[in-house]
């Protein structure tokens, strides 16, 4: 919280007091509004009737998960190819099998479907991770909104959002990669949650300090109401009276009932063991916690999968954390009768190369890959069981059906009800669609609508 509060006093023109600067910097730092206020260019996104999903559930395998050794595996490819990783088990669907380092999500099959078709091209990390969540493609002048800004835009701030907790969370550091609220500026982009919460306790940003008691926290906020002289002189100024609206919120979401969604000692431990006590698996506990409290969208950022040395070795950690994490959280969701309105995606910006590098120093590395790899999609409108797509013996082309960016994103927006087509409002007046129309430039197969 001192580095958000610090960042506003530097920005500050020194016409309002330090007094100002930390109650705006505090609420700032939250990412919170006022009830009832709806975006900066006057603009509300009213939530449709038919939508069936809520909210969205974002896993990113930054770095790039081989769809190989995962939810697309290729037994008969030979040993340059597999790898280790050459014996794939059945899952709960007739049909469909995966890595067998995924045993738990392999009996939640059911739950989720496939697409093993997902295709752009771009080896980049930077675009590729751009084009994935934006459904854009790189290199244009405009920055585009990721799908997370856009669905805080129409679901979140947009539309009036009265939650405490912002619209739009990132567990636990945000991606790095690219802007994700692009030219929505600022207000748009994620809250990132830091922290760990596999530890006790789970220190979030501007929420959680460590070593510091809610009795001190309540001591503090007494302090600087007695040293604020304003609050007295200018009882009735509309300014002060937002500032102190602005004050009061942050403090519930500290002291009160809100910020208590991110104290995962609430949940039983036997809970908390099947997830997973890992920063990943506890993650996937939070975001489960945070939907369930109404908030349309939450990334967990989940790194580790540029592998381009030792790659098998990274899968022998990696893999069992996914299973563990991914398989509770869609069962979870289940049980509570949360899947059906929350969408869940698990993918990174690509796959990585089918053919392993064997040579030193890379050791048995693979890649990055953008020409086909995997993605899971589960919930809020989406069918379980199901495969969309299938690359070649070898794992090395689209074979049938390719998705692209813009499918897997215009297939989520209709499920949350987000016409894909409406306009964005752009800080120059211009005209900016939630996503392109099919073009030169950007390639489509279509909906995912066998699936929706």
């Amino acid at each position: 919280m001192d580095r958000v509060w610090r960042r506003l006093l530097e920005s500050v023109d020194g016409k309002i007091s330090r007094r100002q600067a930390l109650t705006r910097g505090l609420a700032a730092g939250l990412g919170l509004v006022l009830s009832g206020r709806v975006s900066a260019y006057g603009l509300a996104g009213a939530p449709a009737s038919k939508a069936k999903a809520k909210s969205v559930i974002q896993v990113w395998l930054w770095g790039g998960a081989c769809h190989l050794d995962t939810f697309d595996p290729k037994p008969g490819a030979g040993d340059d190819y597999t790898g280790p990783l050459k014996n794939p088990i059945a899952t709960n669907v007739d049909g469909i099998r995966i890595c067998e380092l995924l045993p738990l999500l392999a009996k939640q099959a059911d739950k989720y479907s496939l697409i093993r078709s997902m295709t752009h091209g771009n080896n980049g990390h930077e675009t590729a991770a751009y084009m994935v969540q934006t459904g854009w493609p790189a290199g244009e002048r405009d920055v585009h909104p990721c799908v997370g800004a856009v669905v805080s835009f129409f679901r979140g701030y947009g539309a009036g959002y009265k939650g405490l907790i912002p619209p739009y969370i990132v567990v636990t550091q945000p991606q790095g990669r690219f802007s994700e609220a692009g030219f929505l500026g600022n207000r748009y982009k994620p809250f990132a949650t830091g922290g760990d919460p596999a530890r006790t306790p789970f220190v979030v940003e501007g929420v959680v300090a460590q070593g510091v008691s809610q009795e001190r926290q309540k001591n503090r906020r007494e302090l600087l109401e007695k040293l604020d002289p304003l609050r007295q002189s200018l009882p009735h100024d509309p300014q002060m009276t937002a500032l102190q609206q602005a004050d009061k919120e942050a403090y519930d979401l500290i002291l009160g009932d809100a910020g208590k969604v991110f104290d995962l000692t609430q949940e039983k431990d036997e809970l908390r063991e099947k997830y997973g006590r890992t920063t990943f698996g506890q993650s996937c506990l939070l975001a489960r916690r945070l939907v369930e409290k109404g908030v349309p969208y939450v990334t967990i950022n989940y790194g580790g999968w540029d592998t381009h040395k030792a790659h098998f070795q990274a899968m022998q950690r990696k893999l069992p954390e996914l299973d563990k994490g991914l398989s509770s959280l869609l069962e979870d969701l289940s049980q509570r009768g949360l899947l059906e309105s929350t969408i869940v995606w698990c993918c990174g910006e690509f796959g990585r190369t089918p053919k392993i590098n064997w040579a030193p120093p890379w050791n048995g590395g693979r890649d990055h890959y953008g020409r086909v790899f995997s993605v899971l999609v589960a919930g809020g409108g989406f069918r379980g069981g199901c495969v969309v797509g299938s690359s070649t013996e070898k794992g090395e082309e689209v074979k049938d059906r390719p998705v692209y960016p813009v499918d897997l994103l215009g297939s989520m927006y209709e499920l949350l009800g987000i016409d894909s087509a409406a306009k964005l409002p752009h800080p120059l007046g211009e005209s900016a669609p939630v996503l392109p129309a099919k073009s030169e430039n950007v390639r489509s197969g279509g909906l995912l609508k066998e699936i929706m």
